[in-house]
């Protein structure tokens, strides 16, 4: 990607702490400058409405109370 904005892609990784305990940690990357726009970490489960979270924060964060262009949708790939 040649422009933030254009592209975001969200994931998650969990690591094992030294007590055995797993954190979890879901993101918002934007895919040209990589800034993780948003995140959430539990030691649970993430469910949809996690991600929506995650997501609705990045769009937040990155415009404000200006709403972007409208997308087509998400392509994974």
């Amino acid at each position: 990607m040649k422009e933030s904005n254009q592209r975001w892609c969200s994931d998650g990784f969990e690591f094992r702490c030294d007590n055995g305990e797993k954190l979890r940690v879901t993101f918002a990357l934007d895919c040209c400058d990589r800034e993780a726009l948003h995140w959430a970490v539990t030691t649970g489960g993430f469910d949809s409405e996690t991600v929506q979270d995650v997501m609705l924060g990045a769009v937040e964060r990155r415009f404000g109370s200006e709403l972007p262009g409208v997308s087509s949708g998400v392509a994974d790939g």
